[in-house]
């Protein structure tokens, strides 16, 4: 995989005008982490931002229905057929008897339909794969793409760069939002690498051996961040950092050699910049999410207290150290991975979504789980390749690589399909660090 002629994430390039009124955002995956955390931020600033539609997966109907009935939005999807109505009942409770209801879609092309309708961005909130379809047809339809979903940009590739146009994506991830930031500082020919950091996880320091001995309950015990219990071994895995150095490929257009994570246990400073000359802009802030959400949706103006900001009152240390790419193998994995390109990082991240359900079942050691994935990978990596990537190329390189890993892992269980997350995610201040 190349560097592509332009970012589609640019910092440098505005790629919609903002409107004179409130912005018309869309939230997919509502009752979510980010979800949340972005009603939170549109509830402070009315005067900003006006959402006209929510999607969630339907695990949380209620909130659902609860946000609805707060933004007054005009249309509420829900991921789950079966859930519709139950979210209309819900619906009904709020706004009661007579009064008009929005709009309510089911099923699982609920949330695309929602990413192509009227607005001036969408915020894809949705956890996992099943987030492309949004994603391309928000691209599509002409809208801002706020990105928080890095798995259909991961998985999809240059299905989804190929018709992004330059500035139309604007990162949400912490640290993609950071270098987002510091790109700020230089035009793109003085820009000598990206530093993406790291907090370590809960394992930081230990050796490859130590870490065989690591059971569920020590991995999902991250000593910053409240997770999900697939992003939570992912960060102790560090396998979500090789998934955020494949995404700054995407969607920075810098080569892998010129991408490098740095452990930074503080979580403080989300990423950084250095440029031809020596000087290194960094983005820091307490780890809170709101911040990047808001200059997500709100770009290219920032919002004004979306997030609190560092207390300079009181003394801090901020410590940075090299990855351990013996002890943790997911980086340099996911940069060959990245650099195979086509299909090679939908097996890597659906393998590894396999084997991390493994290892929380105890049919997997800790140290199996990337061991597995880059043996999947080694075996299904190769295939469909360039712009000619189709969605259905994605879909079966993900249940192939499903079907694989639940074979070396002893895991028997349906027919190989594509797992369906809960878009509502985990609560808390989610970052994938």
């Amino acid at each position: 995989m190349t560097a592509t002629a332009a970012p589609v994430a640019d910092p440098h390039t505005l790629f919609a005008t903002a409107p004179d009124g409130p912005r018309e955002i869309v939230i997919l995956g509502s009752t979510g982490s980010i979800g949340t955390q972005a009603v939170d931020v549109v509830l402070r600033n009315p005067e900003r931002f006006r959402v006209t539609a929510l999607s969630a997966a339907g695990g949380r109907v209620s909130l659902l229905a609860d946000q609805a009935h707060q933004l007054r939005v005009r249309a509420v999807a829900v991921a789950d057929a079966t859930k519709a109505d139950e979210l209309r009942a819900a619906l009904r409770e709020r706004y009661g008897p007579g009064r008009p209801l929005p709009e309510v879609l089911a099923g699982p092309d609920a949330a695309a339909d929602m990413a192509s309708g009227p607005c001036h961005t969408v915020l894809n909130g949705i956890t996992g794969s099943i987030g492309l379809a949004p994603t391309i047809a928000a691209l599509k339809a002409g809208r801002v793409l706020a990105l928080a979903n890095k798995e259909s940009l991961i998985v999809g590739g240059p299905l989804v760069t190929s018709l992004a146009a330059p500035g139309q994506i604007v990162p949400v991830d912490s640290e993609h939002s950071a270098l987002f930031q510091a790109l700020l500082g230089g035009p793109r020919p003085e820009v000598a690498r990206l530093v993406v950091t790291a907090s370590g996880g809960p394992f930081r320091g230990r050796s490859r051996a130590e870490l065989a001995e690591v059971t569920p309950r020590d991995a999902l015990a991250h000593p910053t961040w409240n997770m999900g219990p697939v992003i939570t071994v992912n960060s102790a895995t560090l396998v979500n950092k090789g998934l955020e150095v494949i995404e700054a490929h995407l969607l920075y257009a810098i080569p892998f050699d010129r991408i490098e994570v740095v452990v930074h246990p503080q979580s403080y400073v989300h990423s950084m910049v250095e440029f031809v000359d020596g000087s290194t802009l960094a983005q820091a802030g307490p780890p809170d999410m709101r911040g990047p959400i808001a200059l997500g949706i709100g770009w290219p103006h920032r919002v004004p207290a979306a997030a609190p900001p560092c207390d300079w009152t009181r003394a801090h240390t901020w410590e940075f150290f090299p990855l351990d790419t013996e002890a943790f193998p997911a980086v340099p994995l996911a940069c060959h991975v990245g650099s195979l390109g086509g299909v090679a990082p939908a097996v890597y991240n659906a393998a590894n979504e396999e084997c991390v359900d493994a290892f929380l079942a105890g049919r997997l050691p800790f140290t199996g789980i990337v061991d597995t994935v880059a043996q999947v990978v080694d075996e299904q990596g190769a295939g469909s390749a360039g712009t000619s990537l189709t969605v259905a190329d994605v879909l079966e390189a993900e249940t192939r690589a499903r079907h694989r890993a639940r074979e070396l892992t002893g895991t028997a269980r349906g027919s190989g399909a594509a797992r369906v997350p809960d878009a509502g995610g985990a609560s808390g201040p989610v970052r994938q660090g």
